[in-house]
């Protein structure tokens, strides 16, 4: 998920795919801890998603790059 692409989204819609790719994330860290993994690479490609909507949605909430905050 690209920086554009994240900053197009309404912070409804950017906290549904933060729920989303946390649970991912845990499924994916299970099933690591567990059993051989399909993709290793999607853990470090769900983190920095994650990671860009957090800085997405703490930018908005402190008025940084001129977003404005969309409901």
């Amino acid at each position: 998920m690209k920086a554009e692409e994240v900053r197009s989204k309404t912070d409804a819609e950017l906290r549904f795919d933060l729920k989303n790719l946390k649970q991912e994330l845990f499924q994916l860290k299970f099933r690591s801890a567990t059993e051989a993994s399909q993709d290793p690479a999607r853990v470090r490609t769900v983190r920095r998603a994650i990671a860009r909507i957090n800085t997405v949605l703490h930018e908005r909430v402190r008025g940084i790059r001129g977003a404005e905050t969309r409901n």
